[in-house]
């Protein structure tokens, strides 16, 4: 199969804890293309105090990467969005133009605190979504209060919010309780797409295990839905339409 979409991922070099430099950017995405990527959204922190990035230094990094790299058919096509830390600044980061949505400008990559779901999370959803952007909900398997059953996000969900599995869970690369949870999730129908959240060419092969995994449990249909059509929706924002 081939024709994926990856919503989150880290290959523009030096900004994150995503690659160091453009070659490993260059090996990364050369490896995922070899997978059956051809559309790359890369997503760098944003987050206050461990990842201080702002909107204009990583659209100038990443556009000098992409110039770099340009015209190589041996790579997915590139965009850029951002994995955005759920805290007080993030409302007026999008209000003020300073988030970066997806391309398209219809949806929104977000990360919650990995032990608890914040209490203004629907608030914050709700609100995103009057603004026409998705809430896209990153690897909702890695948070604590999630390992045991999906209900914390379960009003969210319904509100229109995004789910976003991490492949490299199912590897347990985060640990037993992350695998368990994405499978049950898996199981559930709760997720909207799969990204692959690679940090580095290193873990070209443990996607490669995990998009096995993931066809051998949903089946072949269901696994192409995760990785193409499913992040196609989000990016047009008719996911759940």
């Amino acid at each position: 199969m081939s024709g994926y979409v990856d919503l989150h991922l880290h290959y523009v070099p030096g900004v994150d804890d995503g690659v160091r430099s453009a070659s490993d950017g260059v090996a990364l995405l050369k490896g995922l293309h070899g997978l059956g990527f051809r559309r790359a959204i890369a997503t760098p922190h944003i987050r206050s105090g461990m990842f201080p990035n702002e909107r204009a230094p990583l659209v100038d990094a990443f556009d000098a990467f992409a110039r770099d790299v340009g015209g190589d058919v041996d790579i997915p096509a590139l965009g850029l969005g951002a994995e955005h830390w759920v805290d007080e600044s993030l409302l007026e980061r999008v209000s003020l133009g300073n988030a970066i949505p997806y391309p398209g400008q219809r949806a929104i990559l977000i990360e919650l605190p990995p032990q608890s779901i914040p209490l203004g999370l629907p608030t914050l959803c709700f609100r995103l979504l009057t603004k026409r952007l998705t809430p896209v909900i990153a690897h909702p398997e890695r948070y604590a209060a999630l390992y045991e059953r999906s209900s914390p996000l379960a009003a969210v969900k319904s509100g229109g919010a995004a789910m976003l599995l991490d492949l490299m869970s199912l590897t347990e690369h985060y640990g037993r309780a992350p695998r368990r949870a994405a499978e049950r999730m898996l199981d559930e129908g709760f997720y909207d797409a799969a990204c692959s959240d690679s940090h580095g060419p290193a873990d070209v092969g443990r996607v490669e295990k995990a998009i096995a995994m993931l066809e051998k449990r949903v089946g072949r249909e269901a696994c192409l839905r995760l990785l193409s059509s499913g992040p196609t929706s989000i990016l047009a924002g008719t996911i759940g339409t």
